[in-house]
């Protein structure tokens, strides 16, 4: 059985934060994303795109923003766990594809890396992982850089 899962998630900009984007740390971007967890917007996305995919909880579900336990947590982390969910339930991972929506940091340079970490969190091959970015053409909160966001769609199959 093949199954597709959609994600998305959105973050406030925060000047005292530290920015993290598919695992990886962008030191010089001068801001992070609020949340309780490290925010990293691209991975929540993708988390919820895998759950959907095998019909389950979202990730607010799985760790709600109301638990001291994920506060400033790796969200590397919760896509282990993820990982772990869909290996109970039989299901393989055939591809995952993330789209970030931010006037800022530039990407391109660090997507090799952030396609590394997302593979081994996931025990894929980095050639099944899609990372690309977009702007919002300097429209809305996205445009203005008081926000980010990322999209993320995930194909798995049952055995």
């Amino acid at each position: 059985m093949i199954r597709v899962g959609m994600g998305y998630d959105i973050h406030r900009i925060a000047k005292h934060k530290k920015l993290r984007l598919g695992g990886v740390s962008f030191p010089g971007a001068g801001f992070g994303l609020e949340g309780h967890s490290d925010a990293d917007v691209l991975i929540h996305a993708l988390c919820d795109a895998l759950l959907g995919a095998a019909g389950l909880s979202d990730i607010g579900v799985l760790f709600p923003n109301t638990s001291a336990r994920h506060f400033q947590r790796n969200s590397l982390e919760f896509l282990q766990a993820v990982r772990h969910r869909l290996k109970k339930l039989k299901f393989e991972i055939i591809n995952v594809d993330c789209t970030l929506i931010a006037e800022a940091p530039k990407i391109s340079h660090r997507v090799p890396l952030m396609k590394k970490r997302l593979a081994k969190a996931l025990g894929v091959s980095p050639s099944q992982i899609g990372v690309k970015a977009t702007t919002n053409e300097g429209i809305g909160f996205i445009g203005r850089k008081e926000g980010m966001a990322a999209m993320a769609v995930a194909l798995l199959q049952q055995n």
